[in-house]
């Protein structure tokens, strides 16, 4: 292992964690995740093997069978795993945002009910906010929960869920206006709505009454994980099934829920783009030209100076917005900022592995053309570029404002 994107003050415990998943990826996963990325099929072994190693449970607490783990400790994991195969990353990240949001928010026979199976993988969880008009204007969202009785009914169409199929679980933000389904006239959209927890059967099609996953959506890269829409139409979920008891809280719980989900993109990101540079800096010193590895060109040595610079950048962000929602300050910059860093910054760590290649960069053999086509994904997820700019924006004026300052 190199010196680069290691983390200082880390515990024993940590460090065992961290060396047992690194162990695991480089036996387990990538030797066979190009393979199953170019077939787009589901890990279905690597998903038993993080099972038998608590990684379902990493961040639930003990009492409910979990490891009691911090965001810290979940995020070096998962920058771990991303380094394999971003998919399988990918995997976790919805089944523990899911499980974050119901230790957060959820009542304690949600608690009961919920935790101790997703702790052992056996419930295994999604979450669900945008639709097909969306966008990242999460306020207009036009799915319906309307109370009938001791349930609730609900109605629309949702996009990009990931692990849509497979999941048993899924977190649904839909808007609930008011108790008979009409909207206050003066109230924020925001205001108005409500995250319910939708159990069902993994699979494709008709999975419950009034529920339908269709397939797969194909995507560019991202491959072997599930991404679906789910269509409602007159389900009946009932009201202890609403995250937390209450409605109108749902945009604040999956707002939370994704504060944490960057983190976890950013380190999806640190860990796809040491891949990258792993694969370029032990290409360069193969590969010869002018009778001499590419590698001793001084081209090629300062891509990969820009390379690692890059990924050792990354990484301390990253590390540093888990340990300040760890601390139990509030981390929306931060997460906001790793979260961008990491991405762009993959992106071009990859673009630069991809160039050194050369020509065999672009062929299907080598583990590059993946990671080519899995790295826009985290441009995207959990919030464009665009967006992220606008969090850390907005935070920044709330800290550097001008005290006593006219307004007008």
């Amino acid at each position: 292992m190199g010196r680069l994107a290691r983390t200082e003050e880390l515990t024993d415990v940590q460090r065992e964690i961290l060396a047992t998943v690194r162990e695991f990826v480089d036996k387990e996963i990538i030797p066979v995740a190009t393979e199953l990325e170019h077939r787009d099929e589901y890990p279905t072994r690597i998903v038993e093997g993080l099972k038998e190693l608590g990684l379902f449970g990493l961040m639930i607490p003990e009492e409910y069978g979990g490891l009691g783990e911090s965001l810290l400790t979940y995020a070096l994991c998962v920058e771990e795993i991303a380094r394999g195969w971003m998919s399988v990353s990918g995997i976790i990240n919805t089944h523990f945002i899911v499980a974050y949001m119901i230790k957060q928010h959820g009542t304690q026979e949600q608690k009961d009910h919920f935790l101790p199976r997703m702790a052992t993988g056996e419930v295994r969880g999604a979450f669900s906010m945008s639709e097909p008009g969306l966008g990242s204007d999460v306020s207009a969202i036009t799915s319906k929960g309307v109370r009938d009785g001791e349930d609730f009914v609900l109605t629309g169409q949702k996009m990009w869920l990931t692990n849509g199929g497979s999941s048993t679980l899924v977190a649904v933000l839909c808007r609930t206006d008011s108790e008979d389904g009409a909207h206050p006239e003066g109230t924020a959209p925001h205001r108005s709505m409500t995250t319910f927890l939708i159990e069902k059967e993994p699979g494709f099609g008709r999975v419950k009454p009034g529920l339908t996953i269709p397939g797969k959506i194909e995507k560019m890269g991202y491959k072997g994980v599930d991404t679906t829409e789910l269509i409602m139409d007159g389900l009946r979920v009932p009201a202890d099934r609403v995250l937390g008891g209450a409605t109108g809280r749902g945009f604040y719980q999956m707002m939370d829920g994704v504060e944490v989900g960057r983190v976890n993109v950013a380190a999806r990101g640190c860990g796809v783009a040491q891949r990258a540079f792993e694969l370029g800096v032990s290409y360069a010193q193969q590969r010869h030209t002018f009778g001499k590895p590419i590698a001793q060109h001084q081209a090629i040595q300062f891509k990969l100076a820009e390379m690692g610079t890059k990924v050792e950048a990354a990484h301390a962000m990253m590390v540093n917005a888990a340990r300040k929602k760890d601390s139990g300050q509030r981390n929306d910059l931060e997460a906001g900022m790793a979260k961008y860093l990491a991405s762009e910054y993959c992106k071009e760590v990859v673009e630069d592995a991809f160039r050194i290649h050369g020509g065999y960069g672009f062929s299907k053999e080598y583990e590059i053309e993946r990671l080519y086509r899995e790295a826009p994904m985290l441009l995207i997820g959990e919030g464009t570029a665009e967006i992220q700019k606008m969090i850390i924006g907005r935070r920044l004026l709330e800290e550097y404002r001008i005290q006593g300052r006219d307004r007008g």
